[in-house]
């Protein structure tokens, strides 16, 4: 599967159903020597004028998606696995 093809899916979260955002807007972390993804990183939105600020992004482990579904991406991650980048 190309990255094109999954560019507008939501991400959401299996362990309480929260929207993180959509994928267009993450970056990938790509292991350069064998080209594996290792995870996708996340802007930390919170608020209504999210776009005024930057908080950052947090990191979603590749291991963490269980389902690339027709209009979103599934996966399952603990509040408190959550790993904040800046």
């Amino acid at each position: 599967m190309k990255f094109s093809q999954i560019g507008e899916k939501e991400i959401v979260n299996l362990n309480n159903g929260s929207r993180l955002g959509i994928i267009s807007e993450s970056d990938l972390l790509i292991n350069i020597r064998t080209g594996k993804i290792l995870s996708m990183l996340v802007p930390d939105r919170k608020g209504f004028l999210n776009f005024f600020s930057n908080d950052g992004y947090f990191e979603i482990p590749w291991e963490c998606i269980r389902k690339i579904g027709h209009d979103m991406i599934i996966i399952e991650l603990d509040e408190y696995d959550k790993k904040h980048v800046l």
